[in-house]
């Protein structure tokens, strides 16, 4: 969607809490998100439902260093959100200059995040799995996937940084096929990769399909291939982008006054994600404390929820475009009935998802895993999370505000407090302590989310976020 059909559609007068004239600017920009988001988690489905028919403990060792996964990736995520801050500010404020060099700027941030956290994430995959605590048979299989999907970083940071540039211009559209067409060769190279040649029986007709049997390494391998081929078309697109934001050469050259203000956006964001995932890291080690059957089911349940973010992630990435191109325009009023908007929509659709989560948990798992003890306390779990749904829409949706207007200090302390005094506090005493299950573990989790939700939007009814950041906006123009 163009700049001047947003400026259009939001050109409306303020009607209270909910602005149903802002529903045809919001869900253009969300629903190809939506789209990819959706996508994904089928991809993520298929993938942890080809890994849990090899065995429980091949799901064990995929989904032991997920957080670390997740960690690794969000560093790059705080790096994009920084440039799509700046750039979606550039728009709005109709400074295509500034943007094409912030363009330029993401190119380098990406060569040098991408080489330093592959290597990173390749050098701890020897020892990650014996820290975090795996079992001594599921060890290797863990060291192997996450060396293989950390090999080509340099794309995956290509796919991130870039399609927010993208993203920052209001092309929701395009980063979005890219996504989708990872998703479709990852599912294609799983089939061939993981399982080794058998007889398959297909409209009555039986025949020979190869397969390299490389169990957890061909769920892996596959993964990297899509990395590469989406980080390649990425590039290509941005290269190619009509909206103002296809790098020069001359832009390739460091510009310091730019790299500050993404820095300074990024930072605290970097920190929010490091101390989420470090959270996470520790969170899932006690979980695998508690056994393989304990860690599978865990690793499944986690896979199984994330379809039902789909919603919040995709109107996260509305609000962070909108958000920033608002700022730009310098109109708060506009600011306003556009976060109210979102955030009530997100929190009515994870409503409404949750209620299938809690009602539906033994089928969702039964997708995964043929276990019937990671069935049953898979499902137990799903269903206590279930509750905790319309409050994370709260979190989702603010974050995404919060990030395009550059406001990522105070949401960094939030994490930080929350995940470590109730999540990993109350896990430890839980587990460690008092000797209980996985279904404690998870309501320790809920508490987490229901705190950061109420403390995020005690920030957002103090109006500082953005006060603050539109009378900087005021200055700078």
């Amino acid at each position: 969607m163009s700049k001047e059909m947003i400026a259009k559609n939001m050109r409306a007068k303020k009607t209270g809490g909910f602005d149903k004239s802002l529903i045809a600017v919001i869900m253009p920009l969300a629903w190809p998100t939506i789209l990819q988001e959706a996508l994904q988690t089928v991809v993520q489905f298929i993938d942890s439902a080809m890994v849990g028919r090899i065995s429980a403990n091949a799901s064990a060792a995929v989904g032991l260093t997920q957080t670390v996964t997740w960690l690794l990736s969000g560093l790059l995520c705080a790096a994009s959100i920084g440039f799509l801050a700046v750039i979606s500010r550039a728009i709005g404020a109709e400074d295509m200059n500034r943007a094409q060099k912030a363009a330029g700027q993401s190119v380098l941030v990406t060569i040098v995040m991408g080489v330093i956290i592959g290597l990173i994430g390749m050098g701890l995959s020897f020892v990650l799995p014996t820290w975090l605590g795996g079992a001594p048979e599921i060890r290797k299989d863990a060291t192997t996937y996450f060396l293989i999907i950390n090999i080509p970083m340099l794309f995956r940071s290509a796919i991130i940084l870039f399609g927010a540039v993208l993203r920052a211009t209001g092309d929701m559209r395009n980063p979005m096929l890219v996504n989708a067409l990872m998703n479709g060769i990852n599912v294609l190279f799983n089939f061939f990769l993981i399982y080794p040649t058998r007889e398959v029986t297909a409209f009555g007709h039986s025949f020979t399909l190869f397969g390299a049997g490389m169990g957890v390494a061909g769920a892996a391998t596959a993964t990297a291939i899509s990395y590469v081929i989406g980080g390649v078309l990425m590039t290509i697109l941005l290269m190619k982008s009509d909206r103002g934001v296809a790098p020069k050469l001359e832009n390739l050259k460091p510009d310091k006054e730019i790299l500050q203000k993404c820095l300074q956006i990024s930072l605290p964001n970097a920190g929010e994600r490091t101390v989420v995932c470090l959270g996470s890291t520790v969170f899932t080690a006690m979980v695998a404390s508690l056994g393989t059957v304990s860690l599978a089911a865990h690793s499944i349940a986690i896979t199984a929820e994330s379809a039902f973010y789909v919603p919040g992630y995709g109107f996260q990435a509305a609000a962070t475009t909108l958000a920033g191109m608002t700022l730009g325009e310098g109109d708060e009023n506009k600011l306003d009935r556009m976060s109210n908007t979102l955030m009530k929509i997100t929190v009515f659709c994870m409503f409404v998802t949750g209620l299938l989560l809690f009602i539906f948990p033994n089928a969702l798992m039964t997708l995964f895993t043929k276990d019937p003890q990671v069935i049953a306390q898979g499902a137990a779990v799903l269903r206590i999370v279930s509750v905790s749904e319309p409050f994370f829409a709260v979190t989702l949706s603010l974050e995404g505000i919060f990030n395009g207007v550059g406001d990522t200090t105070v949401p960094f302390v939030i994490s930080l407090c929350s995940m470590w005094g109730i999540r990993i506090l109350f896990t430890f005493i839980c587990v460690k302590m008092l000797g209980m299950g996985l279904s404690a573990v998870w309501m320790c989790m809920i508490a987490d989310v229901i705190t950061r939700s109420m403390c995020m939007y005690t920030r957002y009814r103090s109006g500082k976020w953005k006060k603050e950041l539109s009378m900087d906006s005021t200055v700078q123009a």
